[in-house]
């Protein structure tokens, strides 16, 4: 038994230094010194193979590790040994993992740790260090992944959103995505909801990311494996199939749907204002709009009200920010038959325009849907809708309190059993409720 002559570790910290990115004795976290992921690989390895791992230390003297490995008993052989393993009836700690993982991550210390780690899971791994290193390999068949986990910032020009939407194109199928940063922008984020990938914060726990890993590959393959095609307007127009009209300042955000729309089989058209949009504008009352609601120029709200006074009612999702309730009843108000919060996820997204264009050709379902909201409605007390119709026109708690004469806290109260009372979980369902009881949304006779 042998004795480092390090620093020694505090007996608070015996436990913690096994956890991920724990250093003792580096809290400025210098990238010289390491990451702090090498005791937590031995650790989850010793696990995975039932030996534990153990340490004593002094400090200003040094440290000593050991792993506990079972003798193998006199007269028996290897071959027995390993029958009564096999046999016992403790079962296996983990099943035996298959698949074809890719990392790509330019960062050579964590890219040879998820390497390493991802290896003795028992995952047949490829690295690549950015998108075109990614994609060149792709390309001359040297690998063909069944998942793959991006740094989400890297460099030479893609991000890992984009060389995962180039890397499903070229190998025609689809590959779930694990994208890994530590990047909280609402731009970050709303890139990564779009495209529906499962998203992991930098630094990553690795139990995390094997759990992900797991659940991933679990997924029965998609029917069918192969991307549909990316159709083109008039194809799809002729067979059909209503185009979606994208109007978004955010360059990112607007080809980031493009892109999820396409992959779904749909027909895009998008702009950057609604200027734009007006001037090539062809009245067909089959399509669907998709408008950011702050837009430079004239606004989504204001472009509704245009289509409306001109007699064009295409059915239309307006896309507001986070919590901006005021303005979602207004545009639903305007004729809108949806609201949609940034940052948006491709179900949401999915799912809110095949709602909207069910809606807008099939008047019965608008109007049960109507009937459902009102009886939803219909229990609250003539004070719970005076309250209600403050909140969903943005006012504080303490301003509704000031206008009714009531505390603060009554108004608080009356909020809660508003939400109890309607079964809404948030307060844009509510504003869609409230809006579908009043005959506020999509209450516009269509255009001849």
């Amino acid at each position: 038994m042998n004795w480092d002559t390090g620093i020694g570790i505090p007996p608070s910290e015996l436990k913690a230094i096994f956890e991920e990115y724990h250093q003792v004795d580096n809290p400025a976290r210098q990238r010289s010194q390491g990451l702090g992921l090498g005791l937590s690989i031995v650790k989850s390895l010793g696990e995975l193979l039932g030996h534990p791992i153990w340490v004593r230390s002094r400090q200003g003297k040094g440290s000593v590790f050991s792993i506990e490995v079972p003798l193998q008993p006199s007269g028996h052989s290897s071959a027995a040994a390993l029958h009564l393993r096999a046999s016992d009836d403790t079962p296996a700690q983990t099943a035996p993992r298959t698949g074809a993982i890719l990392i790509i991550e330019d960062d050579p210390e964590i890219r040879e740790h998820l390497k390493l780690f991802l290896n003795e899971e028992g995952y047949h791994v490829t690295a690549a260090v950015d998108g075109p290193a990614a994609l060149e390999a792709a390309a001359r068949g040297a690998m063909r992944p069944d998942l793959v986990v991006a740094d989400y910032n890297l460099p030479n020009g893609m991000n890992g959103v984009q060389v995962s939407q180039e890397l499903s194109q070229g190998l025609d199928r689809r590959i779930p995505f694990i994208i890994l940063t530590g990047d909280i922008s609402t731009e970050t984020m709303r890139d990564i909801a779009l495209h529906d990938y499962v998203h992991l914060n930098k630094p990553v726990k690795l139990g995390d990311l094997r759990r992900a890993i797991e659940k991933l590959l679990a997924k029965p393959p998609a029917d069918p494996q192969v991307l549909p095609p990316r159709h083109s307007v008039e194809a799809l127009s002729a067979s059909g199939g209503a185009r979606i009209i994208v109007i978004d300042d955010d360059d990112q955000v607007r080809e980031a749907i493009r892109t999820v729309l396409e992959d779904d089989g749909r027909a895009v058209e998008s702009y950057a204002s609604s200027e734009a949009f007006l001037e090539s504008f062809h009245p067909d009352n089959s399509a669907c709009l998709l408008i950011d609601a702050y837009l430079p120029g004239m606004s989504g709200l204001e472009l509704l009200e245009r289509l409306h006074n001109d007699g064009h009612n295409l059915p239309a999702i307006m896309i507001t920010g986070n919590a901006d309730v005021p303005m979602a009843v207004q545009a639903m108000k305007a004729g809108a038959l949806d609201f949609i919060e940034k940052p948006i996820g491709r179900p949401e997204l999915v799912e809110s325009i095949e709602r909207a264009l069910e809606l807008s050709q099939d008047s019965s379902k608008l109007l049960k849907l109507r009937e459902s909201a009102s009886a939803r409605l219909a229990g609250l007390t003539i004070r719970q809708r005076e309250v209600m119709d403050r909140v969903l026109a943005g006012q504080p708690s303490k301003n509704i309190a000031a206008d009714l004469s009531i505390s603060q806290r009554t108004v608080e109260n009356h909020r809660a059993s508003i939400m109890k009372r309607t079964g809404s979980k948030s307060l844009p369902a509510l504003a869609r409720l409230a809006l579908l009881a009043s005959g506020g949304a999509g209450d516009r006779p269509m255009a001849p």
